[in-house]
């Protein structure tokens, strides 16, 4: 491909010098009009210098009357969720039309602090796709939590200059912001000026006003129209999110037609290659939005145009001259049916992806028990009468604080199958003390064993649901065993498991090989009676703290037995 200089994009614009690459004979997708428009794309080097026009070319890539559309930009998502390394998740959804994608290494960040940034900052300069870094704001999320990592303002502010770097990642402590804190504060004020992204769960009235006036600008926790609506009426873009655990599309997409697009864009948030596979990235919420009624140009400019535009990312979001070439094209436009990806000029296919230079992972051996855990470390102490237990809300990760009378055996609190409630503890693992947290959940449907995983937000503690403290204290010595993962255990024996060395959070296996053992895990959930669709995100979702100016838990922090030994891991 020829050197793209200013020169060169100019005079191949005008067609006074041949194009380095034209794709021929496509339909445009107009995000101005949402016209169909019959044309050539010509490219020089990274860059789109020519539309609306034929043109000649060095290289020539067959358009074959296939709908031309801009390449999709996930706005908030954390690489980690995908139980991959940045590298794998680049060859996992670039074929899905993602061309850019805003990262959060909020996860790994609590588990390793400013080791996380260094190498997500590193594996950004090396992907195809535009993956670009916010930078963590809450490490850790909360104290109520035993953390791996502390990011201070000062620990950030380096990063604010990476040619990779946005600015602030969701800034999830809301009382921190709303009370002034002063480290909250110092964080804000290295970052003013920058992107800031927000994370306000049912955030309404005056506190909203407050938070916005912080100077954060989006957010991505709206579960409701109503709540989405004021949020836009106040200046703030909503990201609309679809993951595999938390689902608002359906919730919101009332909102979203062609005037109110440039107010949303799209999210993923956390979603995995198993849902990736059966359903796609982006281009699933593309596709489901224009079922649910919502107008192609609406859901297009949503994960293109308005995207680009809340994050400052200019250069993109439309077939234009002097924007990137990132560019999807599609077999069918309201089915979003994605044939030939070009990422920065270039045609995505197998060889380019042999092209990039890999990272070595990192985080290996970060899982650290002080000791094995025993059954006993797992009870639950006192009486059963009106228990605290937390509630289970289907596609959210918000839940409702429950209490229940449970029975109880010599002074121990058992869980109960008749009520759906199984016992859940969660388990401090990064070497810093030996907290368990210890509580009750409603909603797995488990009968029998247990299951446990080492991702468990924000602080990646082990968490483990079950029904019997044997197969539960087993579930957690064998992650530890495992350098982190996913497990089943019935009986002590384990029925399935899913090693993830790096950080305890993600696999250093290709994405095929994670696909297929969430299937085999997820099916091992189910011979224990589990009745969730994605048992394993949910669980890591458990150990999430309260936000105590709302009304409900809406976190799902375990409200838990203490231990003597400290305050709650979870």
């Amino acid at each position: 491909m020829t050197g793209s200089t200013l020169s060169n994009r100019i005079a191949q614009g005008c067609g006074t010098e041949i194009a380095d690459t034209v794709i021929k004979n496509v339909r445009l997708f107009d995000l101005v009009t949402g016209e169909l428009i019959p044309t050539d794309i010509a490219l020089c080097g990274d860059r789109i210098v020519g539309t609306l026009d034929t043109y000649e070319g060095k290289h020539v890539i067959e358009g074959q009357n296939r709908i031309a559309v801009p390449g999709f930009i996930d706005t908030h998502l954390h690489v980690e969720s995908s139980l991959i390394t940045p590298f794998e998740f680049d060859r996992c959804v670039l074929r899905h039309g993602v061309t850019t994608a805003i990262c959060d290494p909020h996860e790994m960040a609590n588990v390793l602090g400013r080791a996380a940034l260094d190498y997500f900052t590193e594996a950004a300069t090396c992907t195809i796709m535009d993956l670009r870094v916010n930078l963590s704001s809450c490490v850790p999320s909360t104290a109520l939590e035993t953390s791996g990592a502390c990011l201070r303002a000062a620990d950030l502010a380096p990063y604010r200059t990476h040619p990779k770097v946005i600015g602030l990642a969701e800034f999830m402590n809301i009382p921190g912001v709303l009370n002034c804190d002063p480290e909250c504060i110092e964080k804000l004020e290295a970052f003013e000026g920058c992107h800031i992204d927000g994370h306000a769960p049912l955030m309404r009235g005056r506190k909203l006003n407050g938070y916005l006036a912080a100077g954060i600008t989006t957010d991505h926790e709206a579960t409701t129209a109503e709540e989405a609506l004021e949020k836009i009426r106040k200046g703030m873009m909503v990201l609309i999110r679809e993951g595999s655990v938390c689902k608002d599309l359906r919730a919101l997409v009332p909102l979203l037609t062609p005037q109110t697009a440039q107010f949303f864009a799209f999210c993923t948030d956390d979603r995995n290659p198993l849902e990736i596979a059966h359903e796609g990235h982006l281009d699933y919420l593309i596709r489901l939005a224009i079922s649910l009624g919502v107008e192609p140009l609406a859901a297009y400019r949503c994960a293109t145009l308005s995207a680009a535009q809340a994050f400052g990312l200019r250069d993109r979001g439309q077939i234009a001259p002097g924007r990137r070439a990132d560019i999807v094209l599609l077999d069918d436009l309201r089915e979003c049916r994605v044939s030939d990806v070009i990422s920065a000029g270039r045609l995505v296919n197998d060889a380019l992806f042999e092209t990039r230079d890999i990272l070595p992972a990192t985080g290996i051996g970060s899982v650290q028990l002080p000791a094995p855990v025993t059954a006993t470390d797992m009870l639950v102490h006192g009486d059963g009468t009106e228990r605290p237990v937390i509630g289970l809300i289907p596609g959210q990760i918000i839940t409702p604080f429950l209490k229940a009378d449970l029975p109880t055996e010599e002074g121990v609190v058992l869980p109960d199958v008749t009520q759906d409630i199984a016992a859940v503890c969660v388990v401090a693992r990064h070497g810093h003390n030996d907290n368990i947290g210890r509580g009750f959940v409603k909603g797995f449907g488990l009968t029998t064993g247990a299951i446990a995983s080492s991702v468990g937000h924000d602080s990646h503690n082990i968490c483990v649901v079950g029904m019997d403290p044997a197969d539960m204290a087993e579930a957690v010595n064998h992650l530890e065993k495992l350098g982190g993962g996913f497990v089943v255990v019935q009986h002590g024996k384990v029925l399935a498991d899913m090693p993830l060395p790096v950080a305890g959070l993600m696999s250093d296996a290709p994405f095929e090989t994670v696909r297929d053992q969430l299937i085999t895990l997820r099916a091992a959930a189910r011979t224990l009676g589990c009745t969730l669709e994605e048992p394993f995100l949910q669980l890591a979702f458990l150990p999430l703290p309260v936000i105590p100016h709302l009304k409900i838990t809406d976190f799902g922090m375990v409200d838990a037995e203490i231990s003597q030994k400290g305050c709650t891991s979870g």
